[in-house]
Order: structure tokens, then sequence, then C-alpha cells
């Protein structure tokens, strides 16, 4: 049986093997982006305010998504590189169906309590019809959300990124198409923009469905054996991206309570705006992790050190040069960028300008940490992992949020991003160094030719 992990891996091989993956990734930040944008300029600031507003639960749906399927694919893909391919295919499907109950749990208690957990995240009398209606027909569709997610990485796993890509751009035109359809010419509102989004989980989650029923591939959906074990350390390991997206729950809360206390609804809706822009560059970082983890993982498993070795300084290198590249382009385009939610004229362009100026020097440092904290979890080291991702995105975020607004006012809010990456940067960078020799990558820093 062939497995393109087992190939060997050269700079431009690298950047060959994730780019379907960092494709798909961003197509999956668009769903939102696009629905930010038909939202803004076709229903109303106030309404993009209220998909902020509820996005936290969003946000601990993907999370749920996110814990299984970065955790589960670096079991499995460990279990293939030691050739155990009926236990990977048992172990893959047990984790698949613990993905969809956890998520049903979550969509459950959040119908149940659905008022209360709408003006506990901030919302106000105003803009809790917007909030309802968003939160309500996104969160019906939690399992889609789920497998959509996770099917994205277990297709790279499974070597088959190309099929990955192929349905997350069929789902991205489909959403587009659908926003159009329901916000404009329907009148459909927010409530069209969670639908349009929600079609879009759809179709890509059937495809991968339909895909893991095929016992042709190297990974399928098979009679599950209950090894609760297998779970726990599923989530152990994947619980690293499970904080990140619970801080993002938690930082996106602290970010509407002080910027409506500043500058009312323009600042949940310019942090809306430049929330909107950030996702989409990590989400190119987390593609490309996202392809790159099972190569770490199934070498680790094989005990390759030299392809390590390869994989994790090529990796570094590529996201060093993406990371000046994002940085450049978005500072020169930040105008266009803006332009896309708001127009030039409104007082919400001018408030977004100046915090997208300040906020994007995060952008120089985010990748290297979301890369490290991955790379962990490929390893099956789920505590760095956690610990990184636990200060870039909730701790030091904390931390700066309790200090610059108090010395520079709103443009202190700004800051405190682009604080959190600089100093998780460091705090990645000595970890990286600490386990070069336990994970066998102890000689990427040394002098040679990159195998081309």
């Amino acid at each position: 049986m062939n497995n393109t992990l087992q190939n060997r891996i050269t700079f431009t091989s690298l950047i060959k093997y994730t780019l379907p993956t960092i494709i798909m990734m961003i197509c999956f930040s668009l769903y939102t982006i696009i629905d930010g944008m038909f939202i803004s300029r076709f229903v109303g600031a106030d309404a993009l305010s209220a998909s902020n507003i509820v996005y936290p639960i969003i946000f601990l749906v993907l999370g749920v998504g996110t814990m299984f399927a970065t955790g589960g694919s670096a079991i499995v893909a460990r279990k293939l590189g030691e050739n155990n391919v009926d236990e990977a295919r048992e172990n893959f499907t047990l984790i698949t169906l613990g993905a969809l109950a956890v998520g049903m749990i979550i969509e459950i208690i959040t119908i149940i309590f659905m008022k209360k957990i709408i003006y506990l995240l901030g919302s106000t009398d105003a803009l809790y019809f917007y909030c309802k209606e968003y939160l309500l027909y996104m969160i019906l569709f939690t399992p889609f959300i789920i497998l959509k997610f996770f099917f994205d990485y277990f297709l790279v796993t499974a070597g088959a990124a190309k099929l990955g890509l192929f349905s997350g751009l069929l789902g991205g035109v489909v959403n587009i198409i659908l926003d159009y359809v329901f916000i404009v010419n329907m009148n459909m509102g927010i409530r069209g923009a969670a639908l349009a989004t929600c079609i879009g989980y759809i179709v890509p989650s059937f495809i991968g469905i339909f895909y893991f029923l095929n016992k042709r591939h190297t990974l399928y959906f098979v009679k599950p054996k209950l090894t609760l074990n297998v779970l726990a350390n599923c989530c152990s390991n994947g619980y690293s991206e499970m904080i990140t997206q619970i801080s993002n729950c938690v930082t996106t809360f602290v970010y509407n309570v002080v910027l409506i206390k500043l500058l009312g609804a323009d600042g949940v809706a310019s942090i809306t705006i430049i929330l909107y822009i950030q996702m989409l560059l990590n989400a190119a970082y987390m593609g490309f992790i996202s392809g790159v983890q099972p190569r770490i993982s199934f070498n680790y498993g094989s005990k390759d050190s030299e392809q390590l070795k390869n994989i994790i300084k090529y990796s570094l290198m590529i996201i060093s040069i993406f990371a000046l590249f994002t940085f450049s382009l978005s500072r020169q385009n930040a105008n266009f960028l803006i332009s896309i939610f708001t127009s030039k004229e409104s007082s919400l362009f001018g408030v977004t300008h100046n915090a997208f100026m300040i906020f994007s020097f995060g952008f120089l440092f985010n990748g290297i940490n979301i890369f490290t904290s991955g790379m962990f979890t490929a390893f099956s080291n789920g505590k760095v992992s956690a610990i990184i991702s636990s200060l870039r995105t909730f701790i030091f975020f904390i931390i700066g949020m309790m200090i610059f607004p108090n010395i520079f006012g709103v443009n202190g809010v700004w800051m405190v991003v682009p604080f959190a990456e600089i100093v998780t940067l460091i705090v990645s960078l000595v970890y990286i160094y600490k386990y070069r020799k336990e994970y066998m990558y102890e000689n990427i820093f040394e002098k040679e030719s990159v195998a081309i």
C-alpha cells in the first residue's frame, strides 16, 4: 500500500505537499469573511457586531473539531508510520464519532440556554435579534461544521490532500453564491449569511463521508473498538488547539467589552474586520501546518531523523519568508482590505485603518508560534503545545489588555496582540531548542545547502 507520507522531503516538495491544505484552510476562513463582507455591506454594522458577539460559541465548536482532528491525526499518522494500519482505521472511526458526540452536546446546551448565553457574551437589547438569528442557524449545523474541519486534516493523513482542496473550493463557491442569493436577492439578512455558510460546510462534509466509506483507500470507516485511552490521548494531545479556540472566545469577548465602552458599535465592528483579516492569514499558517503535521507524526513513528530534520528546517524557512511577505503586503493594501467591509468615507474606516496599522505588527511573529504549537502536537507533546497556545492567545493577551489600554488608551488595545506574539515567540524558540535531541531534529541550524 503506497502512502504519500513516505515520500522524501525537499524545500519545493514541502511547498507542493502543503499548498492544497493552505488553499483549503484559506477557503474555510473565507466562509466567515465573505459572510462579514455581505453582512456589513447589505445588512449593517450592527449585524456585523452581532455576528462577532456570538462567534465565541462557533469558536468553541471549531475547537472541538480542531482538538479531535489534530490530536487524532497525530495518532493515526503515527500508527500508519508504525505500519499498524488496521488499528489506525479503528482509531480514526472512533475519533470521528467522539468528535460528533461532543459537538452535539454543545449544540443542545446552546439551544436550551441561548438567550442567557447571548447576553452573557455582551449583547445589548438592540443587538439581540441579530445575535439570535445568526447563532441559531449556525449552531443547528454543528455536525457539519465539525466534520468539515475534521476531514480537512484527515484527508491529508489519508494522502488525499487534493480532494480536500477540491471540496474546500467547492464549498467556498457554494457559500459565495448563496450569500448573494440569500442576503441580496432574498433579503434574508444575517440569517441568510448563516445558512449560506453552513451549506458551504455541508458540501465538503459529504465529500469526506463518501471518501472514507470507500474501502479502497488507506483510511476508511470500520467497526470501531471503544478504546477510551485512544480518545483520552487524542484529547490530551489536541487540547492545545482547543485552548486556542477557547482563548479566541475569551479574547473576542474581552475585545467586545472594552471596545464597546471606548468606541461603541464602531469599535466592535472595527475589531471584527481586523480579526477577519487576521483569520485569513492565520488560515494560511494552519493550512501549512495541517499539511506538515501528518508527515512529522509519520516520520516520528518510523524514526526517520533525516526526514524530521528537513521537514522542520524547511518549515521554519517557509513560514519566515511568508511572514515578511504578508506583513508587507497587508500594510501596503490596508485601504483595500478594509474597504471590502466598509466605505472609505465612513467613520468606521478611519478607526479600523488606525487600528490595523498597529495590530498588523503581530503578523511578523504569529506564524512561528502557530507552527511550533502544531509541531509539538504532531510529536504528541500536548503539554508544550498547550503552553504555547495558551500564552499567545490568552495569558499574554490578558496581561497586555490590563497594561496597554491604561497607558495608551484605545491605541493600547491594538498593541496587545503584537505584544503577545512577540513574547510568545521567545518561548517558542526556547522550546524548539530544548527538544531538538528528543525529537531528532538537533541539526536543523547547521549550515548546509537546501535541497530544492
